[in-house]
């Protein structure tokens, strides 16, 4: 082997272990975690924006939510080796030994608790502390043990907007961060039935219980889906009457729940998987839209 075959050689090697690492994050749940972040920032920030501050909020956060992901890999690795959509991810196919993941994840996790706790404020970090217990120590567990977990599993997922409030203001005592939260824990609820239901044999061949016991027909899971759809309406209604956005935050917010809750009508109708994938999908844009509006909201006005 020539000296540019071994250069090269060594280069690939260095990319290989990156982009494993790096896929060890889950960059798309990292990144939806960091955007809802930056909007509980942006809605928190009523004086202004402290830019500085928000990069330190943005990079405390990304640390802290890539560590956690990438410890929720190395407690279900040998769970993701059991389905199809997960069997190539890094530890079930042996592209890299869980000692090395688990200390990776560790050091990001504590490394962004302990950013977000001296750059940003200790609510902040506590917030994310929080976050990162709760995904890993009850939501993980519980999806061997009862449905349920998609309940204890929105909390998690809707923090993330509570802590960039947190880190704008210092406090967890504003309205209007739990009214964010609110839309995304009745988005949450939808979507991961949707998932459930799309990939029904994948988490049943690796014991997860995602979808509601001795339900059949679906029947449960059509409620659990309809009933969020219902509450998201005031609730996204709720931050226009507190004054905190527009009218063009409001009639886009409107009109994609809409469009939400006609995929989970169908679904609740037929309860197969040719309507739960239109549903998954419709939830796949869903959030984003409404941070778009919201951001937009906030550029115009």
């Amino acid at each position: 082997m020539n000296r540019a075959t071994a250069e090269n050689f060594t280069f690939k090697n260095i990319i290989g272990i990156v982009s494993t690492y790096y896929e060890l994050t889950k960059p798309g749940i990292t990144f939806s975690v960091l955007a809802s972040m930056l909007i509980g920032f942006l809605m928190g920030s009523a004086a202004g924006i402290d830019i500085m501050l928000m990069i330190h909020a943005a990079l405390g956060t990304y640390l802290i939510a890539a560590g956690t992901s990438a410890h929720n890999m190395f407690l279900e690795r040998d769970l993701d080796g059991l389905m199809k959509r997960t069997s190539k991810r890094p530890l079930p196919a042996y592209r890299i030994e869980p000692r090395q993941s688990f200390i990776f994840s560790m050091t990001l996790i504590l490394l962004g608790l302990a950013y977000l706790l001296m750059m940003v404020n200790i609510i902040a970090g506590l917030v994310s502390l929080a976050t990162t217990v709760i995904y890993l120590f009850a939501y993980t567990p519980l999806k061997r043990v009862s449905a349920l977990n998609v309940f204890v599993g929105a909390i998690p997922g809707a923090l993330p907007v509570v802590g960039g409030w947190a880190a704008a203001t210092g406090t967890v005592f504003e309205h209007g961060m739990w009214i964010l939260f609110g839309i995304i824990y009745c988005w949450q609820i939808p979507h991961v039935i949707a998932i459930a239901w799309v990939c029904k044999g994948d988490y049943e061949h690796a014991g997860f219980k995602m979808l509601p016991k001795n339900d059949p027909h679906g029947l449960k899971a059509a409620v659990w889906i309809i009933v969020p759809l219902l509450i998201l309406f005031p609730t996204v209604y709720k931050l226009y009457v507190m004054d905190l956005v527009s009218w063009i935050y409001l009639g886009g917010a409107l009109l994609t729940t809409v469009g939400y809750l006609y995929y989970g009508i169908r679904f609740a109708i037929a309860r197969d998987k040719l309507t739960a994938k239109p549903l998954m999908f419709a939830s796949f844009v869903y959030l984003p839209l409404i941070w778009i509006f919201i951001f937009t909201d906030w550029v115009i006005l």
